[in-house]
């Protein structure tokens, strides 16, 4: 059944706009693939000559619509419009986490997930 569900559904053309205006793509995806399955591509097709390059997935952020789309929810379930421009590419635009100075090594770090950190001015 749920195989004859997915016969008339069309695939999704999406390129993903880094930060500098450059893309990666277009290319087109199966409704089901998961935002996760994404950034996975994102993160191995990363233009070698690019600064900030992406180690995993959990660096990259994918923005579509204003929205920050979850790495285990699909295309369709993140409400991405399929077929809402005849023949049209979907542009999601890719925020990579900066790497961070490490305070012991002095060298750069990822960011833990438990780390939080914020910079704030009163005036």
């Amino acid at each position: 059944m749920y195989s004859s569900l997915m016969e008339g559904k069309e695939l999704i053309e999406l390129k993903f706009r880094l930060f500098d205006g450059t893309d990666i793509g277009p290319n087109k995806y199966e409704p089901t693939t998961t935002i996760g399955s994404l950034k996975e591509i994102i993160v191995d097709q990363w233009p070698q000559d690019k600064e900030n390059a992406p180690k995993t997935i959990n660096d990259v952020k994918l923005i579509n619509a204003g929205k920050i789309l979850e790495n285990n929810r699909t295309l369709v379930e993140s409400r991405v419009q399929v077929g809402e421009i005849p023949g049209g590419v979907i542009t999601m635009h890719v925020v990579v986490r900066p790497p961070v100075l490490d305070k012991n090594n002095e060298k750069l770090a990822s960011v833990s997930p438990k780390t939080n950190r914020c910079a704030c001015s009163i005036l």
